[in-house]
């Protein structure tokens, strides 16, 4: 439940129907950086004008009925600690917003179907990917 940088994934389930959404925490809108369970609610707000929805948006562009999916996070972190300026938290979401890139990428290399967009003008650091691969790999069963 600490704030700060974190990535994780969604497991999407409708009956036979899996895909994965790929999110972080530590974005560009402010110096803040939550944990991901307090985006469980923000990703599923089914109010009409809700703004940080994009799970449940992509899950409705889908045709599928958000309240007979199933739902599993996977979530790590915090891979950096919430930062006490706006200038420190771009240097940390510069480093997140690519890992965040190369997990949405090594999903689909195992399988796995992947919602949503994910990229960056930054280069992830290579020892941060292998942590990141390795965990995410661990967590979802896969080799």
């Amino acid at each position: 439940m600490e704030r700060g940088f974190w990535l994780y994934t969604w497991c999407i389930r409708d009956g036979r129907k899996e895909f994965f959404y790929v999110g972080r925490t530590g974005d560009s809108s402010s110096q803040f950086a939550a944990s991901p369970f307090s985006r469980i609610g923000q990703h599923l707000d089914i109010r009409p004008k809700a703004t940080a929805n994009m799970l449940l948006r992509h899950i409705r562009t889908l045709k599928l009925d958000p309240l007979t999916c199933s739902y599993e996070l996977i979530s790590l972190g915090p891979i950096f600690p919430e930062q006490p300026t706006l200038a420190l938290h771009r240097k940390y979401r510069d480093q997140i917003a690519p890992l965040e890139g190369a997990l949405a990428d090594m999903l689909p290399a195992s399988g796995r179907k992947v919602i949503g967009t994910h990229g960056s003008t930054h280069k992830a650091d290579p020892r941060l990917v292998a942590e990141v691969s390795t965990a995410f790999r661990t967590a979802l069963g896969a080799s």
